[in-house]
């Protein structure tokens, strides 16, 4: 059975924990501080934060603050467009932002059109200069993966992309296993829209848990790496509280069917 500190090891060696917190639009300062370290006791070991989200000095505070050494967690941030002329530069803005010393994954955040390649090149250097563990992406489809692996001389450990049973692209998820390159679902509780589906609810009283633990559970039985966001300590813990249970190999496929 998985636990909270279960990990997925990627196509470079590296472990990356299979569950994390999300902070999309948690404010920088307390807010974030205090989610993150929510999350940290209840077992987190897994925050993946974003220059655009504009709380990458909370989510490091929260991480120094801590007394979990620093090679027991795992932290994202990712490069917005607006930078991908300037990769290296932004990358250590994000780095003095947090306030480490190295960064565990860094993602290309969406793919602008004419700059994939160019964009990975500068993403290698990165790699390269050993201040991060891992490189990916995030957003990007099977032709713009396909574009890459075309140059890299470093592939993608990693594809984040907005995942959950009503939203799975089955063709996007079989590439990116078939080329070894990890599947991260951020978004995976349907950002609240679909918690009362019904088909959700039934799995949710069949197996005494909540909607969302149905979801993040499902994620995890498919191999993804999956990153709930809250920044409600109740929620937060509710969120982790997905290892002591085990859909049927049915009920993952009655969950595949939902994808619209």
């Amino acid at each position: 059975m998985l636990d909270i500190h279960a990990t997925i090891r990627l196509n470079n060696g590296s472990a990356i924990p299979r569950l994390g917190l999300g902070v999309w639009q948690i404010p920088d300062g307390q807010p974030v501080i205090q989610a993150v370290s929510w999350a940290l006791e209840a077992g987190y070991r897994h925050f993946d934060t974003a220059k655009i989200y504009g709380n990458e000095s909370g989510v490091g505070e929260a991480i120094r603050n801590s007394q979990i050494p620093r090679e027991k967690i795992w932290i994202t941030t990712k490069l917005w467009g607006g930078d991908q002329f300037n990769a290296t530069s932004a990358f250590e803005d994000s780095r003095r932002r947090l306030g480490l010393d190295y960064i565990d994954l860094y993602l290309v955040h969406w793919p602008l059109p004419g700059l994939v390649k160019r964009t990975w090149k500068q993403m290698e250097k990165i790699f390269i200069g050993g201040k991060c563990k891992a490189i990916g992406v995030s957003n990007h489809n099977v032709r713009q993966l396909k574009d890459i692996l075309s140059i890299a001389s470093v592939a993608p450990a990693v594809n984040q992309v907005k995942c959950s049973p009503f939203d799975f692209n089955k063709e996007l998820y079989d590439f990116c296993r078939e080329q070894h390159i990890a599947f991260e679902a951020y978004s995976p509780l349907t950002r609240g829209h679909q918690l009362d589906n019904k088909t959700l609810q039934e799995l949710a009283e069949k197996y005494h848990k909540a909607s969302s633990q149905i979801l993040i559970r499902w994620a995890l039985q498919k191999d993804m790496v999956v990153i709930p966001k809250s920044a409600q300590q109740a929620h937060i813990q509710q969120n982790a509280d997905v290892f002591d249970f085990e859909l049927t190999d049915t009920d993952v496929s009655t969950l595949d069917n939902l994808s619209r």
